[in-house]
């Protein structure tokens, strides 16, 4: 044990955060996860907590492996794991397993194991490795919109196309990612608003389309419709979700209920994953809330030094590229819970119920730390 600790590379304010948050998870997922145990009747909260121990178990042991990996070797890996993954999603697409009786077309089944595989979260790792590595290689040189529009936005257009009809959250936070990245490398900004405006335009096309031609498509966009308009709406008919969450967090006070002593988790139907930040704010109160808000925040400067202390550009734009969609999905479910953005089915990493999700941040902040470690090389 004393080798392998003395094993670990890689900046410790990354590894110091991730373990925090971790070991918080597990009271707020057990808690939680009370309303698919007594509620629903799927399973029991010691076997949720369990599931839950091992997932990170499993997060960490692929961590370890990830950050002994030279960066260098994921610029060339993206390219040949991009075509891959554009394959994965297609399959995924259409061939997506049915959970709860409901079409889910985010996940494959992996049949030796019977593990549900989410595509759309390591997609969004190798997208951002590839956006890194095609920054980096043009650093020198001034940016033309022609080749940029074939070399990098027609790949990204490629991954987040067959991700927007099952997930268009994700599809939008990885492409909110990509634009700020371009917009720290000094990516012209009249370009970038081509893009957007470009993006907008195939996204009002594809709900026009796609709704006279696709029931689930149609379904789908119903769904985007409805999230926006019972935005802060007062019907509590047409916002439940958020109003539970709400009462959730108004009751919270400043420290809390006490762990385990959450009455909205009954009510919450995503308590252990979209709405954890209400439920661990009404159980820990605002103290609680503001610890996990410091801890991304800890989480985000650090990656920021790590990210100016690279030896290369590639390692910088790497390092913020898988780095920042970490956070930005944190703050946005923590901005959705608190009634500050539409509901959008984004997680808390590592603190939500999960599998390839959380394994997937383990692999993120893992090639983070890979970047941090190189400089003791």
């Amino acid at each position: 044990m004393r080798e392998l600790l003395n094993d670990i590379r890689g900046d410790r304010g990354i590894w110091g955060a991730f373990l925090l948050l971790a070991a918080f998870s597990f009271l707020p997922m057990y808690s939680a996860s009370s309303n698919l145990a007594n509620v629903i009747g799927t399973g029991s909260t010691t076997g949720f907590l369990i599931k839950h121990v091992l997932i990170l178990l499993l997060g960490f042991i692929l961590l370890y492996y990830v950050h002994k990996i030279p960066y260098r070797y994921f610029s060339g890996s993206s390219v040949f794991l991009l075509p891959v993954v554009f394959l994965l999603l297609v399959y995924t697409l259409s061939k997506g397993t049915t959970i709860a009786g409901a079409t889910a077309a985010r996940w494959i089944e992996i049949p030796i194991i019977g593990v549900s595989f989410q595509t759309s979260t390591f997609a969004g790792v190798v997208l951002m490795m590839y956006v890194a590595r095609y920054f980096s290689r043009r650093k020198d040189r001034e940016f033309d919109f022609k080749e940029s529009f074939w070399f990098l936005w027609v790949p990204v257009a490629l991954i987040l196309m067959p991700i927007l009809p099952s997930n268009f959250s994700t599809t939008a936070l990885l492409f909110l990612s990509v634009v700020l990245l371009s917009i720290l490398v000094g990516y012209p900004f009249k370009f970038i608003l081509r893009i957007i405006g470009m993006a907008l335009i195939a996204l009002t096309l594809f709900v026009f389309v796609g709704r006279s031609l696709n029931a689930g498509v149609r379904a789908k966009t119903e769904t985007w419709k409805n999230r926006i308009v019972n935005f802060n709406k007062p019907d509590p008919d047409a916002s439940y979700q958020i109003e539970k969450a709400q009462m959730a967090i108004a009751t919270g006070g400043i420290l809390g209920r006490g762990g385990g002593k959450s009455a909205q988790k009954n009510f919450l139907p995503q308590s252990s994953s979209d709405f954890i930040f209400a439920i661990i704010v009404e159980e820990y109160g605002l103290m609680g809330g503001l610890a996990v808000i410091l801890l991304y925040m800890w989480l985000l400067f650090r990656i920021w030094v790590v990210a100016k202390r690279a030896q290369t550009v590639f390692a910088t734009l790497l390092a913020l590229g898988v780095g920042f969609p970490t956070i930005i999905q944190a703050i946005i479910n923590m901005a959705v819970a608190s009634n500050l953005l539409p509901v959008t089915g984004q997680t808390v990493p590592l603190l939500s119920s999960g599998g390839t999700s959380i394994w997937m941040t383990f692999l993120a902040i893992g090639i983070v730390l890979s970047v941090s470690s190189a400089k003791a090389e």
